[in-house]
């Protein structure tokens, strides 16, 4: 049976997160609709990296199955063999991406193996969380503003703490259904860009809510509510309601997911 992936981006402000809801709009039911206006035939998505309510995605993916390999629909006939290739490659995401929301864009669709899985495949996962401290109606709805005083020395010391550790139970919500909590962290820093501070995290997997928990968390460092020691104590005691997931999800984007060398290279 022939497999897709879906590669995505879209603003999240409007949806109750990336995977289908009962009684609330998702990502992967506006997503589900185009494929099944388009196609005439129904799709179910299984989603790559599961993002909440309110949060944003540069990348993102999903794959479907369907009983024959789709079919594009048909072009007006052209002589000219190059403009004929350009229509036949961009048609589909253009017709998709009209009966998509302006938020959601479908950026590629390509056939993988049918062993392989978005979610399973992925290799890496990245992310940003964006802050900025003087008023800006452009990023009001992109970050998260927070006037106040901030040791960025002391951001990037809990930063590279994190790098130390595994086992990440005090970052991740009550009521997750995981069989751990053992996150490999491959990348955590606080940088400064464009007026904005920003924190860059990458690991091969997520738990529920914990990117806005280290956020959250590491804030109180930058503030002096809280020690490094503090800090450190918190991740050791595996304590989730020592953490802070007050942070808004507006400043939250997935930035990346990245595959194993087969499925880039059937993307490619």
């Amino acid at each position: 049976m022939p497999r897709y992936f879906v590669e995505v981006s879209y603003k999240g402000t409007a949806y109750s997160g990336f995977q289908v809801q009962k009684n609330a709009n998702s990502i992967q039911s506006e997503i589900e609709k185009a494929l099944h206006i388009y196609f005439k035939q129904q799709f179910s998505l299984t989603g790559a990296s599961r993002t909440d309510t309110g949060v944003h995605a540069l990348q993102n993916y999903f794959h479907f199955d369907t009983l024959e390999p789709l079919q594009k629909k048909k072009i007006k006939a052209t002589t000219d063999i190059s403009v004929q290739q350009t229509l036949d490659k961009t048609g589909l995401l253009y017709s998709l991406n009209s009966i998509l929301p302006r938020d959601i864009v479908i950026k590629s669709i390509f056939q993988v193996d049918p062993n392989h899985h978005c979610r399973f495949d992925a290799v890496l996962r990245g992310y940003k969380y964006f802050i900025y401290a003087d008023k800006n109606p452009f990023l009001e709805d992109r970050a998260f503003y927070y006037p106040y005083r901030l040791d960025v020395s002391k951001l990037q010391q809990a930063a590279q703490l994190i790098l130390k550790y595994k086992d990440f139970s005090a970052f991740s919500k009550r009521n997750t259904q995981v069989k751990d909590f053992i996150c490999r962290i491959k990348t955590s820093e606080w940088v400064e860009e464009n007026n904005t501070l920003i924190y860059h995290v990458e690991a091969n997997r997520f738990l529920r809510g914990m990117v806005k928990g280290l956020v959250g968390t590491m804030l109180r460092v930058g503030t002096g509510k809280i020690t490094i020691e503090d800090f450190e104590e918190i991740i050791r005691n595996k304590d989730c309601t020592k953490a802070d997931f007050s942070v808004p999800a507006h400043g939250l984007f997935l930035i990346k997911v990245c595959f194993n060398e087969q499925v880039a290279a059937e993307k490619n």
